[in-house]
């Protein structure tokens, strides 16, 4: 017995709410895990089975393609074997031990080196935070939900917030064991003066969603990232952050169905890149499954100088499979699960909640959501001369005087 995804692709409301679990019932599978809203599920058969069901549901005039379920991975979740993480984290230490060579790749240009202030993390500074603090636009009345290993519910920097959590991880409750989850968390939503250490997040004032989507050991699968996925549109978030992923060349599927009808629902669905390129050994990677869908806004990783980070993905040569937008990635501060309070990480998983923030404040700001919201965070990204489109998309997602209209 395997587990596989399955999507049915149909526009038809009812199909989607009635007939698909319908279908699902007469042929034997379990609906427990099936999403209206995505019109997508996960069920437990064989190859066969799947493959006659297929044909089934194409006589009732509801096609249906199905895919085994996937493993996904955040920071130091990855089998023993595997030599790069697939779209988490890569410790500063590694980085400053030369590692990762995170300033091999330059994107053709040398811009003046970022570093952290005391008031204010690198990464802020590069996406133009202080355009956001001249007017105090924070992101209030904007929802965003960060799906990943869960969050610090008491982190004292978050104190008064509105944070809603819950896991879809079976034995385990929202709160964040890992440590991944709350730093992904406070680069997108972090505060621009916390009460100690320096301000992180881009996004002060937005209304919090965690959503447990990795387990303990800062793994998951399509079963909990899809119930993330159908929790945060029934909630009403305008932004959907996943800082994880899976080393797979091919477009999964059911990300493609789940981020156009993210998009039709008014969210969009931001994705690490991934991680798995070694740009200094010649290897450019490729961007990985969620954020190869074409429905996926996938984010790259920058450096201080605003050079492609060494380990950041690139875009492949098909439908699906790019880089959309580019993000600081390397060395960034933000919080950390008691006691520790903060760290510094590296990764592709860094650079997404970065833009899940931008795209919060351009919200707020214009009202745009969904596509929309897209076509203007690329539009008024940065470009970055000399480098390629293909390892940074638009460019440097950043705060632009659209903002303040």
């Amino acid at each position: 017995m395997e587990r596989f995804v399955v999507t049915f692709d149909t526009t038809d409301p009812e199909m989607l709410e009635r007939g698909a679990p319908g279908l699902l019932s007469a042929q034997g599978f379990s609906t427990d895990i099936y999403f209206p809203r995505l019109g997508v599920g996960v069920v437990d058969g064989e190859p066969g089975e799947l493959e006659a069901f297929s044909g089934r549901c194409r006589e009732r005039q509801a096609p249906m393609s199905y895919s085994r379920e996937l493993t996904y991975y955040a920071i130091g979740a990855t089998p023993a074997d595997r030599s790069r993480v697939d779209a988490g984290a890569v410790n500063t230490s590694a980085v400053e031990a030369g590692a990762v060579d995170a300033s091999a790749a330059t994107n053709g240009a040398i811009f003046a080196e970022y570093s952290d202030t005391a008031a204010l993390t690198w990464g802020l500074q590069a996406v133009e935070i202080g355009r956001a603090q001249e007017i105090g636009l924070t992101g209030a009345g904007v929802r965003v939900a960060v799906l990943d290993t869960g969050f610090d519910v008491g982190h004292p920097d978050f104190a008064g917030r509105s944070v809603t959590a819950e896991s879809f991880i079976p034995g385990e409750g929202p709160e964040d064991v890992h440590g991944h989850g709350t730093h992904c968390l406070g680069s997108a939503c972090g505060p621009w003066a916390p009460p100690s250490g320096r301000g992180f997040g881009v996004a002060p004032g937005v209304e919090i969603f965690s959503g447990k989507v990795l387990g303990a050991d800062g793994s998951g699968s399509d079963a909990s990232i899809l119930a993330g996925i159908d929790w945060a549109l029934a909630n009403g978030c305008q932004i959907i952050s996943m800082s994880l992923g899976a080393d797979v060349r091919e477009v999964h599927p059911p990300y493609v169905t789940a981020g156009r009808r993210a998009l039709e629902q008014g969210s969009l669905l931001v994705a690490a890149a991934g991680n798995n390129a070694g740009r200094a050994a010649g290897d450019p990677g490729f961007v990985g499954a969620p954020a190869n869908s074409p429905y996926v806004m996938a984010v790259a990783a920058l450096d201080q100088g605003l050079r492609v980070a060494d380990f950041s993905a690139r875009s492949l040569p098909h439908d699906g499979g790019a880089v959309d937008i580019a993000a600081p990635g390397v060395d960034i501060y933000s919080s950390w699960p008691r006691p520790e309070l903060h760290r510094s990480i590296s990764g592709t998983s860094m650079a997404a909640p970065h833009v899940s923030g931008v795209a919060a404040l351009l919200s707020a700001s214009t009202g745009l959501r969904g596509q929309a919201l897209w076509d203007e965070l690329t539009r008024t990204a940065r470009p970055l001369e000399g480098a390629e489109v293909e390892d940074v998309g638009a460019g440097l997602a950043v705060v632009t005087p659209e903002d303040g209209r």
